[in-house]
């Protein structure tokens, strides 16, 4: 019998975390007595909309670039967002000094795009109903030799968002559940490897609007 490593693992958390000291914001965690008496339990909430770009997408974004090669930061990254990881990578690649290109729906939000080019990104629009972003994101890199940072299916983009539940740890000790937001798994992903990796019978439930 065989078996693999996962592909991210509770160290690689922590050592995401080393890498945005200082750079991301430790997000607050609030309370509220009013929604502990609805729930029937202590609630913690960590308030990843006071992060850098609006949303915990920049620890993924930044953490994965910052692990380029000083050659690929050179040439410039790219993606593909219809909004918060645009916003994500367009801040992180100006803090590495570097070049983003992000492709973006014609119809994303336009305090979306605004963010994203004033972050100092360039866009590239296409039409969601009949294109496909991967394939014209990974086409445009491989024309200007940029590297593609993914929104949520990358193990380093994973190890930096688990980093909002370390920090949540850090400050509420062990959690009995913790709930998180599933979009395409990046946030869930990283924040189970870091629950479950410090506090293994503890439970994590993914939630998406209805």
């Amino acid at each position: 019998m065989t078996t693999t490593s996962p592909p991210v693992t509770l160290d690689d958390v922590r050592h995401a975390a080393e890498r945005l000291w200082g750079v991301a914001h430790r997000t607050p965690v609030l309370r509220s007595r009013t929604l502990d008496a609805l729930v029937g339990a202590e609630v913690h909430l960590k308030c990843e909309n006071f992060q850098r770009g609006g949303a915990f997408k920049f620890r993924g974004a930044y953490h994965a670039a910052s692990r380029l090669s000083p050659e690929q930061l050179s040439r410039g990254i790219a993606a593909y967002s219809s909004g918060n990881h645009a916003q994500a990578v367009a801040l992180a690649a100006r803090e590495l000094g570097t070049t983003a290109l992000i492709v973006m729906p014609e119809d994303a939000p336009r305090s979306k795009r605004a963010a994203t080019e004033g972050y100092g990104a360039e866009v590239v629009t296409y039409d969601r109903y009949t294109g496909d972003r991967v394939a014209l994101a990974e086409t445009l890199a491989i024309e200007r030799g940029l590297t593609v940072v993914p929104p949520y299916d990358h193990p380093d983009v994973i190890a930096g968002q688990g980093t909002a539940a370390l920090e949540l740890l850090d400050e509420t000790g062990g959690l009995d559940l913790l709930i998180a937001p599933v979009g395409g798994g990046g946030l869930i992903a990283g924040s189970a490897t870091a629950v479950k990796g410090l506090h293994p019978r503890a439970q994590v439930i993914g939630v998406e609007p209805d």
